[in-house]
């Protein structure tokens, strides 16, 4: 996903092409269903992994996957953007370090 929208600089990339709302809307379906995974991973383990790594917004995530889910007209390409560009890296950090928990 950081990949494909590395040429996108502002939410008007989005919008100005149809290629870009193809980015914009599987940006979303991604940013949905990582948001739904730490949601059940948060379920299945009792609120008692997340936690672990306290820094991470998690209530921010899910609650910005249910508004991509329930909202999909009022979808806001800047913090989508801003998402992609800034809070992958965090996350993904966060998964390896549970991995190695786990282990």
């Amino acid at each position: 996903m950081q990949e494909w929208n590395q040429p996108v600089n502002s939410e008007n990339d989005y919008y100005n092409s149809s290629e870009g709302m193809q980015k914009l809307a599987a940006s979303c379906m991604l940013i949905e269903a990582i948001g739904e995974g730490f949601k059940k991973i948060d379920t299945l383990t009792k609120q008692q992994l997340l936690n672990r790594k306290a820094e991470i917004p998690w209530n921010e995530i899910i609650g910005m996957r249910n508004h991509i889910a329930h909202g999909y007209f009022d979808i806001d390409a800047e913090l989508v953007l801003h998402t992609i560009k800034n809070d992958l890296q965090p996350l993904q950090e966060a998964i390896d370090f549970f991995i190695q928990e786990l282990k």
